[in-house]
């Protein structure tokens, strides 16, 4: 019977659940506030992760990659102190803007939709 996870997606989550925690209590950078990790990609032997972030304001979005990426080695041994694994991956910390545009694409249909229901109705009334 396969394994429905694979090691590195373990590793991944539990990664990003630790980096939530140690980014919201550990790291004292006012760059880095109003973080959220919402994904990591570990590489199949485990030696480098991927880390995406959004963050609630996003104009100083290059700003909190650079002092997140200045901070790796801190994450990093942090990390193996809370995680059981013979190696802590190294990071990288990429800014994750689906957000912003799904809301624009969401809003894009809107539009659309309301553009057509207009259609509609100023052809039923003629």
């Amino acid at each position: 019977m396969p394994k429905e996870f694979s090691r590195s997606q373990r590793m991944a989550e539990q990664i990003r659940r630790e980096l939530s925690e140690l980014i919201r209590d550990e790291i004292k950078d006012p760059r880095v506030s109003w973080v959220s990790i919402t994904a990591v990609k570990c590489s199949k032997d485990l030696s480098s992760a991927v880390v995406y972030f959004t963050l609630m304001d996003n104009s100083n979005s290059d700003q909190t990659q650079l002092a997140l990426n200045n901070a790796t080695g801190f994450l990093r041994k942090q990390l193996a102190s809370r995680i059981r694994s013979r190696i802590v991956p190294a990071l990288k910390f990429i800014h994750d803007n689906s957000i912003e545009r799904g809301s624009e694409m969401d809003a894009l249909i809107a539009k659309a939709r309301s553009t057509d229901a207009d259609a509609d109705t100023d052809s039923d009334s003629e």
